[in-house]
């Protein structure tokens, strides 16, 4: 049981914390970001170090980590799931747990943008570094870029992704930028959907670093894909957001993972946390698509 499990994770963080690396060490790394199928189907749980814990009308409900932690072994057990995003504290379970063998791991580095503050965009690196992801022999790391062009802290956001990128591009590691066009209103960070607003991210995270040979891009599936793709060579992965109609949201991802840039899917909530609770369905239905 789970349950069990957690106990003896616990256990092992206190008795025996050098298991963590231990178990990285041995982990059988993927042959290739994409799987066995050329397709990538990424499970994403770096919410929670953001303080966004929140599914539907749930509030706390990625906050559970036994449920969560139960719900991504679930996902990491389906057939054509290829990997996981997650920060430190999650991904170390993980390896715990043993379920990391033959997946592509990426660790969350920017999470200090924390949901709902007076500071949301400053989404500073509290988490993982390039030199950590290199010894723990992960595939890659994702940063958040949230460009608001009204908001001071945004040219030092993107320096440090800037950074990130040059680091994990000097070590042959996937450097995954999520960006958005944002804004402030009443008080809140809002991300600009709109075509324009997406390709303008784009345009603008493509060119941080002085390299972009490791770079790819996660992206949201908006109106008018075709075009705004057609604004970077850099390979994609889509991501999935709270989704509120699930129908919508498959039929979206499908269109659009037939346009040449894109590589798979990236998917938390909506998967983790589907609504009728069948989360190996929710997986295998994403996987179908691939």
């Amino acid at each position: 049981m789970l349950s069990d499990r957690i106990r003896r994770i616990v256990e092992t963080r206190v008795t025996n914390p050098g298991a963590i690396a231990e178990a990285a060490a041995r982990r059988v790394r993927a042959a290739s970001p994409l799987g066995g199928n050329g397709r990538a189907m990424i499970i994403a749980a770096d919410h929670p170090a953001r303080g966004a814990n929140a599914v539907g009308s749930d509030p706390t409900a990625m906050a559970d980590r036994r449920q969560l932690l139960d719900r991504m072994c679930t996902a990491l057990e389906r057939p054509g799931v290829t990997g996981v995003l997650a920060t430190a504290d999650i991904l170390e379970d993980l390896l715990l747990l043993g379920v990391l063998d033959g997946k592509s791991v990426f660790g969350s580095m920017n999470r200090a943008g924390l949901a709902g503050s007076a500071f949301e965009i400053d989404d500073r690196f509290t988490g993982y570094d390039a030199e950590t992801i290199a010894a723990m022999r992960f595939d890659g790391g994702k940063t958040l870029t949230r460009i608001c062009l009204d908001d001071p802290a945004t040219p030092s956001v993107l320096e440090q992704t800037a950074h990130a990128v040059d680091e994990l591009n000097d070590r042959a590691l996937i450097a995954m930028i999520e960006p958005f066009l944002s804004r402030w209103v009443d008080g809140k960070i809002r991300n600009d959907l709109s075509p324009d607003a997406v390709i303008t991210s784009i345009t603008i995270a493509s060119g941080l670093g002085r390299r972009s040979a490791y770079t790819w891009l996660k992206l949201p599936v908006v109106e008018e894909m075709e075009r705004v793709l057609a604004s970077s060579t850099l390979p994609v992965l889509l991501l999935g957001g709270e989704v509120k109609d699930a129908e919508a949201a498959f039929t979206a991802w499908q269109k659009a993972l037939a346009l040449p840039t894109v590589q798979g899917l990236i998917v938390g909530r909506s998967l983790l946390y589907p609504a009728d609770g069948d989360v190996a369905g929710a997986v295998d239905r994403a996987v179908s698509l691939l």
